[in-house]
């Protein structure tokens, strides 16, 4: 098989990945998302002319990661991806999947539709109605962006004064305004990887903050996980259409 990697930071996930690909027989070369060109009515295609690449004859698109952009670029990127996936080319995780999964509201609401526990969250736009919302969250509240990763971006916030200072400046940003009911863990969470429909491996974040992000400076312990805990992921990934 030939497979292409989009990420424009491949690091050692790709390296990993590649060296894979080739102990299995297959090719693995990584392409950077702002090589990308859309070509309509001249030799139709998407292509990335700096890596002498044709995605449309890849056997399959791994999408690692979906580096920051304006608006018309990521909409484009998404365009890209869907239209490989409607030539047939087999794209991980799907278009549709991806950009619910880059969406935290969209994500949540679609695993809170499958039944699964979620925490209360509150997402609004005018600074009267966040300070509402904070007050109804008990005033101990995790504030995120809409997009993003890695805990970048995210902050707690259990004062009244500098909840209003905070929204009211995502509200002069024209941003959504991410309210989350802050969850105790005690200093720690998992996180459970899903392929098909099997728990494939899981980690234990450890940190001294609130936040367990290993971009963060948490430290990762692979862990076991019961029964319980993996139909969680699996259920939750089928929720979001990944795979």
């Amino acid at each position: 098989m030939r497979i292409i990697a989009l990420t424009d930071k491949p690091g050692w996930h790709v390296d990993d990945l590649r060296r894979a690909a080739i102990a299995r027989g297959h090719a693995l070369v990584n392409v950077s998302w702002l090589a990308l060109a859309g070509r309509v009515g001249i030799d139709s295609g998407v292509t990335a002319y700096a890596d002498n690449a044709r995605l449309d004859d890849a056997d399959a698109i791994l999408v690692r990661t979906m580096p920051p952009g304006s608006l018309e670029q990521v909409v484009f990127r998404m365009d890209l991806l869907h239209r490989l996936e409607s030539r047939g080319v087999m794209v991980i995780n799907p278009p549709r999947a991806i950009e619910t999964s880059v969406d935290k509201y969209l994500a949540l609401t679609r695993i809170e539709a499958a039944g699964l526990p979620v925490p209360a969250t509150i997402v609004c736009q005018r600074l009267v109605d966040a300070m509402a919302a904070f007050d109804e969250l008990g005033r101990d509240v995790i504030v995120k962006p809409l997009f993003g990763s890695q805990g970048w971006g995210m902050t707690r916030i259990t004062d009244r004064d500098l909840a209003a200072r905070a929204f009211a400046q995502l509200e002069r940003m024209n941003s959504a305004i991410y309210l989350q009911k802050a969850i105790d863990h005690g200093g720690s969470d998992l996180r459970l990887f899903v392929i098909a429909d099997r728990v494939v491996a899981a980690m234990r974040r450890t940190a001294a903050d609130w936040r367990t992000n290993v971009a963060r400076g948490a430290i990762a312990h692979a862990v076991e996980v019961d029964d319980s805990l993996a139909m969680l992921a699996v259920q939750a990934t089928a929720a979001c259409g990944a795979r």
